[in-house]
Formats: structure tokens, C-alpha cells, sequence
């Protein structure tokens, strides 16, 4: 007899990898990957944890959402990471908020080029599609998403997502206060 509890942490771990793959063969802007995909276990979400609450002590305990996220993550079994690379495409449209990349580039480096920041918002997409048909809860989060860049995780990414994952009684990551 298979109990649900003692697979349950394999399932979802099976899903977190399925997501990866969607998030993977999402469509990009021009065919160019700049994403950086990663899965984390247990430890690393109490280290995303843990880096949220400094993340709130930085900003002397205003933003209280912080604390609320690094408890909440606790729940999940695991957090796929979905980060993007700058990387200006060259096709100068100017979203970024500069006439062009070379511009861009020469003025600020760090602003996002639109372009990766759209393939980052397919990728989740894609990702979260997998989970939900597979019947397990998700929580889009920029908090953890940005607590987990401090910590290197991502290499030098300039924006990261996270998705926490958990397949329980009631999803932890709907109801939070």
C-alpha cells in the first residue's frame, strides 16, 4: 500500500522539474536564452528565508510583506527559481526607457533590457501552467525571487522570480495576512 505523505515531496519534485523544462522551451524574444533555472530544496529555502528577514531589517521593519514571505516560504516544499540575464537584444525600441541599447548600456547598465524581462514573464507562465495542471499550488513571489539573487543564487541576474510549491490540504501560499 503507497501512503500519499511518503511520495508526496517526490511528486512535486517531479513537477518543479517538469516547470523547468516549460519555463525552458517558452518562447523568447529573437530565440535568445538568457535564463537562469534553478530548484530549491528545504536548505535553501530557509536560507531565502533568512535573507527575507534581513531583507526587512534593511528597511527598518517598514515592509512588512517581507516578514510575512519568509514565514510563508517555509511552507513550500520546494521554490523553483526563474531569473533572467541583461542582455539588450539590440532591437532599440526604447521600452527600457532609453532610445537605444548602446545607450542604455552607456547610461545604466543595471535597468532591465523589456525584452528579457518579457521572456522572464512567459517563462513563469509556462511554469506555473505545468503545476497547475498537475494539481499543485504555486505562489509567484518577487520577495523571495529577490532574496534569493542577494544570496548568488541565480549568478548575476538582474531580475528573479520564485515559485514556491506545495501539494497539501489547502495551498499556504493563498490565504496570507
Amino acid at each position: 500500500m503507497y501512503k500519499e505523505e511518503d511520495f508526496n515531496d517526490e511528486y512535486v519534485l517531479t513537477v518543479a522539474k517538469q516547470m523547468c523544462v516549460a519555463a525552458r522551451t517558452a518562447p523568447k524574444a529573437r530565440g535568445t536564452d538568457n535564463l537562469i533555472i534553478r530548484i530549491c530544496d528545504k536548505d535553501d529555502i530557509r536560507n531565502i528565508s533568512e535573507q527575507l528577514v534581513k531583507d526587512y531589517e534593511m528597511t527598518d521593519c517598514k515592509e512588512q510583506f517581507l516578514l510575512r514571505d519568509s514565514q510563508n516560504i517555509l511552507s513550500a516544499s520546494y521554490i523553483v527559481l526563474i531569473a533572467t540575464q541583461n542582455k539588450p537584444l539590440g532591437l532599440n525600441c526604447g521600452w527600457c526607457g532609453f532610445e537605444s541599447c548602446g545607450l542604455k548600456n552607456q547610461m545604466n547598465k543595471q535597468v532591465p533590457c523589456f525584452f528579457n524581462s518579457e521572456d522572464l514573464g512567459l517563462a513563469i507562465g509556462s511554469a506555473v501552467s505545468v503545476a497547475t495542471d498537475s494539481r499543485v499550488d504555486t505562489r509567484v513571489m518577487f520577495s523571495a525571487g529577490r532574496a534569493a539573487s542577494r544570496l548568488g543564487m541565480v549568478n548575476n541576474c538582474v531580475q528573479c522570480l520564485a515559485i514556491s510549491l506545495s501539494a497539501s490540504a489547502k495551498n499556504p501560499f493563498f490565504d496570507r495576512k
